[in-house]
Formats: C-alpha cells, structure tokens, sequence
C-alpha cells in the first residue's frame, strides 16, 4: 500500500474518531499520549465562525487568522476535513464569497457536507480531490489555505504548482505545516503511521520555503512558529530510551510554520497574444 492509502485509510478512521483522541495524538494518527493534551492543534475558540463540530483536533496552526481573506472572496482550502478551516473562512468572506473545501477522503467529505448543512451555508462547498490536481478550473481562488495537510503528500512540489495554477494572478496562500530541522531518527521516518500524524512527512524547513520561491511565488512570510514536542510516551513506540534521550539532546526540532505567499499579477512566462513576444 502507498502512502496516499495510508493516509486515506488512516483519516478515514481519524474522521469516526473523537477529537480528544486526536488532540492528544499526531494529527490523529494513533498512539496517543497521556503525557500532554494538546500536542500539535491551536485554539480556534477566538476565531469568528468557528464551529465545534467541525474540528476534528487535527491542525498545526490557525492559517485564517493570518489569510487576509476579505469580503467576496473565492477561498479554497486543501485538505478540509470536516470543515473546520472552511466555516472560518466563510465568516471572513461573507455571504457574496465562495469557499471550496478539497478533501480526498470520502469520510471527511461526507462529515463537512453534514456540517454545512447545518449552517444552512449554501456557498460553502466540499469537493472529493487529490490536491496535487485539484478539481478546480485554472485562476479561480483570492486565496488559498491548508491546514497541516502538505506534510501528508509525498510530491509537495507537485502541490504548489498545483496552487500557482488554481490562484488568480495577486492571489495568496495561507498555509500551516509541520517541518523540521535536522534529521529525524530512521525509525520515525520509517514508519507510515508517523507519516500519517504529520511528523515523518515533513521536510527541512529551508526545503520547503525553497519549494515555495522556486515556484514563483512571492513575499513569502512566516507569521508564526512553533516547537512541536512529542511525548516519550509516543517515541517509545519507535525508539528505545537511550535513542529518545539521543533525540531529545540532539539538533532536530520539529515544528509549526504559517507561511504566506503571493502569486505575480505578471507571469514571468511569456504568453502568445500578450505583446511581449
């Protein structure tokens, strides 16, 4: 089974699942830790149109609190899940804009269509996608947001290629992440539930920023940044103690970016019947 399997597999069961279940675990991946509750998500409590029954616990950070989405925006959100990031979004967007919640896992989909339901929001829709190829026609969205979802997808270049072509030209993104510096002990990286939980899918944080500029983006800005800490509790499954001290004395850290970034009103690429060539 590849990855993307897992995942589907392993989120599929996340969306049954209950959120302090999530909350206590990596990104709801299992294994979760009595040591601390909250390991990985932020409170959404403060933020306007929040819904409880839409947070499933399985974020990194707050990607709408920094979106600067304003009034009749098309906003899209990769990964959706059961709507959580969505609802927040409608809220800033209002009734004149329009949100997209991509998720490729039925369960997920199926659990934010309830969800809008019952807001009775009719311009809040939840689309079954792979979000390397997004089932969104080129220029469409103002903005673009994603909650602790590229860490799960193995070709991330092929996802921010995918949201330069989806975004109008001076659209932006928002997007909370888990990346690292230093090398994670093998057994981390190895094992697909880890990866599943956000953690043995991330990349070095210079690579990711490096994704992002070699794309053509532009004023790239991290608003904020987090340690991530994981139990012994949960690295007990994978390492021994005399690893999990090596780890905790070592130079890896694992961590929570919100990075924004600005597609060029101009391409640099020249386009027939455009003048310049």
């Amino acid at each position: 089974m590849n990855i993307k399997e897992i995942v589907k597999q392993k989120y599929g069961e996340i969306a049954l699942q209950d959120k302090s279940v999530n909350m206590s675990s990596c990104c709801g991946a299992g294994n979760c830790s009595t040591e601390v509750y909250n390991i990985m998500s932020d409170d959404y409590g403060q933020l306007k149109g929040y819904n409880p029954d839409a947070d499933l616990g399985l974020g990194c950070g707050l990607p709408t609190q920094f979106a600067g989405i304003e009034k009749g925006n098309v906003v899209i959100d990769l990964g959706s899940g059961a709507g959580n990031d969505c609802f927040v979004a409608r809220h800033e967007t209002g009734e004149t804009g329009k949100v997209i919640g991509i998720d490729f896992t039925p369960a997920m989909i199926e659990k934010a269509r309830i969800n809008a339901e019952k807001l009775e929001f009719n311009n809040v829709e939840f689309r079954l996608g792979d979000i390397e190829q997004m089932p969104v026609s080129a220029n469409t969205a103002d903005v673009i947001v994603s909650n602790c979802v590229l860490n799960l997808v193995p070709n991330k270049d092929a996802v921010f290629k995918d949201i330069v072509r989806v975004l109008k030209p001076g659209g932006h993104f928002c997007i909370s992440d888990v990346v690292l510096s230093g090398t994670l002990p093998k057994a981390l990286q190895k094992d697909a539930e880890m990866y599943a939980g956000c953690v043995s899918g991330a990349i070095q944080k210079e690579v990711y920023l490096e994704l992002i500029a070699s794309n053509g983006f532009q004023d790239i800005k991290i608003h904020k940044e987090k340690s991530i800490y994981i139990p012994d509790d949960i690295l007990c499954k994978y390492l021994s103690q005399d690893e999990i001290d090596a780890f905790r004395s070592g130079i890896t850290g694992i961590f929570s970016i919100t990075v924004s970034a600005k597609k060029p009103v101009v391409s640099n690429t020249c386009m027939p019947g455009s003048g310049c060539c």
